[in-house]
């Protein structure tokens, strides 16, 4: 996994095996287990520059047959001495005159149990025991020291550039979309819409299809167009899951959901949930519209393990029916749909069905690229306490989400400050809807630490 102790061929298997898994996982979406096997592809990779002699060959290029399987590792130095002995452990360059006119590759072997090695080259520092064996000292350049400035320098640039020559490689695999989703810089992949269809549910029905419409209709041909829309219904019975990538399709399915049925609250929204979750790549958009509570709340703590593993984001959009509701005593309450909204970075924003066409302008909002999330925190009970927030010059667009009850704010930025009284003030706009202060910031915000004071 580090190239030490002259372990070529099986290091480059790691790389060249790994980027065929990269590739397999992008293929079926599988953008998480694509990002995580990379990191450890890159370490691999990088490492060979740092453990290896390639800089003090004098080389400055990638050496491109470490991606690439059907090239050999020409002109290893198998069964030869390779380093001379360092008393200090700091000698600028130990390699043997030989091996460098031979342009023979080698690498620093490493004992973490023991100090055995052949007549070789160490790794080097505290945690290697083979650098105390003659030949003692080490080659490694991970760290930059005054006795190897210039190898750590140039291993640094050869290893980064080794780096953009693999990434490029699966870039022209994958193409510029799916690369980008891998990388988690497209982060406008998935839409997800869990719709609760029981008999109250007409008015939220309507409003989440025209969301969905707009959604459709404001983002397409964008870099914030979804990759894929997802829709799961939930009644009694719950589902099937419908996937697409054909907005058209989406809105033919989603103009075919009617409110029926039900009346046996709670409802089986958690249901729909973990179908979502287990079905939709990781890091999905996913909102969920209910009037219900969940009747089968037994499946929480299955929902919060998919949420992290997923990654994904879960908002909730909760209205109260007109009908009376009968709660069932192993039934939830609109308090776990809270937990698990913060415990995914999503909102649970409780409104009136009159007010939820105002509520939606989140999914607006979240659904596009390059989202990023400054701060988020959660208190219960409320009270009053201050948050600060640092704002840099590469955000725009930014807005402040508030859910809560009894709520009164002060947002100050470096020069001035606004307060909940204010709807449009020196900072922003403030709207009210439900649960949800909503605080679109100003274009020309001010960059610096900020803070928002919140008594609850």
């Amino acid at each position: 996994h580090h190239f030490n102790s002259e372990a070529f061929l099986q290091g480059r298997g790691l790389i060249t095996e790994g980027m065929v898994a990269i590739k397999a996982n992008i293929r079926k979406d599988n953008f998480q287990a694509a990002r995580e096997t990379l990191g450890r592809v890159l370490h691999t990779l990088q490492d060979f520059y740092s453990h290896s002699n390639w800089v003090e060959l004098g080389n400055t290029e990638p050496y491109i047959n470490l991606i690439r399987p059907d090239r050999p590792l020409e002109n290893l130095a198998v069964n030869t001495a390779t380093c001379r002995d360092c008393a200090s452990g700091t000698c600028p360059n130990s390699i043997l005159p030989n091996i460098l006119n031979e342009k023979k590759l080698t690498s620093g072997y490493m004992g973490i149990y023991s100090s055995t090695k052949p007549k070789k080259c160490s790794h080097g520092g505290a945690a290697d025991l083979t650098s105390t064996t003659v030949p003692r000292g080490g080659i490694n350049k991970d760290e930059r020291r005054s006795d190897n400035v210039a190898f750590h320098n140039a291993a640094v640039n050869a290893a980064t550039a080794a780096s953009l020559q693999l990434l490029e490689d699966i870039r022209l695999a994958a193409g510029d979309n799916d690369f980008l989703r891998m990388m988690g810089i497209a982060r406008s992949s998935v839409v997800c819409f869990v719709i609760d269809t029981t008999g109250s549910m007409s008015d939220d029905i309507d409003e989440a299809r025209e969301v969905v419409y707009e959604i459709i209709d404001s983002k397409k041909g964008t870099q914030d167009e979804p990759s894929e829309y997802i829709l799961v219904p939930f009644n009694d019975p719950f589902g099937p899951m419908i996937r697409t990538t054909d907005p058209d399709k989406m809105k033919k399915e989603i103009s075919k959901l009617k409110a029926q049925g039900g009346g046996d609250i709670p409802e089986l929204c958690l249901s729909g949930l973990q179908l979502a979750l287990t079905g939709a790549p990781a890091s999905s958009h996913i909102f969920v519209f209910t009037d219900a509570t969940a009747k089968d709340i037994a499946l929480k703590d299955t929902i919060v393990a998919l949420i992290r593993s997923t990654k994904s984001t879960v908002s909730f959009f909760m209205t109260t029916a007109s009908r009376r509701r009968r709660r069932s005593l192993g039934a939830g309450s609109f308090e776990d749909y809270k937990d698990l909204a913060v415990a995914s970075g999503g909102q649970a924003i409780q409104v009136s069905k009159r007010q939820l066409p105002q509520a939606t302008d989140v999914i607006l909002d979240t659904s596009t690229s390059a989202l990023v999330t400054v701060l988020q925190r959660a208190r219960n009970p409320g009270k009053q306490e201050t948050f600060p927030f640092v704002l840099d010059e590469s955000l725009q667009n930014i807005t402040i989400y508030i859910t809560g009850t009894s709520i009164t704010f002060t947002l100050t930025n470096p020069a001035v400050s606004q307060s909940n009284t204010e709807a449009s003030g020196k900072l922003g706009t403030v709207q009210t809807v439900g649960n949800l202060r909503r605080i679109r910031l100003n274009a020309e915000k001010q960059t610096g630490r900020w803070q928002i004071n919140i008594k609850s």
